[in-house]
């Protein structure tokens, strides 16, 4: 297929995901709380389990001494652990306590009611596209970025669910 006749569209697909995600971002971000890579490296302990922190360093894109120093201040918290690697007794892993899966389950559902109050500025008609859009999108962004699908967390909703 000719890319010429697709580049403009995947561009301006590109620009409308960026701007939405950039949106939300700032629309949600709780600035008294955790930070965006704190946030992050505790939500990829939940999906992921323990990790080696030059791994947390790398998927979070930190350095090494930066992701150290982050998992310091969340084991101050008791927001995460660290436990000896059994394959290998010289690395720790560190793990999410059940202090830090509280805290991302009362940050999604703080998130998901922020979300739902700016939702009921529309019309039912637009919630219910914006729903449908969702619901369409949403398996594929994650499947353009690899990623599994991934369980609804406990207590969660998709975007637009009317359950």
């Amino acid at each position: 297929m000719d890319q010429s006749h697709s580049a403009p569209g995947a561009q301006d697909t590109a620009r409308a995901l960026a701007d939405l995600a950039s949106a939300v971002i700032r629309a949600l971000t709780d600035r008294r709380g955790l930070s965006l890579t704190a946030a992050a490296t505790l939500a990829r302990l939940e999906r992921d389990g323990p990790a080696r922190l030059t791994a947390l360093a790398a998927a979070e894109g930190v350095t090494q001494p930066s992701m150290t120093q982050l998992v310091q201040r969340l084991q101050s918290q008791d927001l995460v652990a660290r436990a000896d690697d059994p394959g290998d007794g010289r690395v720790s892993l560190v793990t999410l306590t059940g202090t830090g899966r509280a805290v991302l389950a009362e940050r999604r559902q703080a998130r998901d009611a922020r979300l739902a109050e700016l939702l009921t500025a529309l019309p039912a008609e637009e919630q219910q596209a914006l729903g449908a859009a969702m619901r369409t999108a949403l398996p594929l962004v994650r499947r353009m970025l690899g990623e599994r699908e991934q369980p609804t967390p406990p207590g969660h909703r998709p975007a637009g669910s009317t359950r």
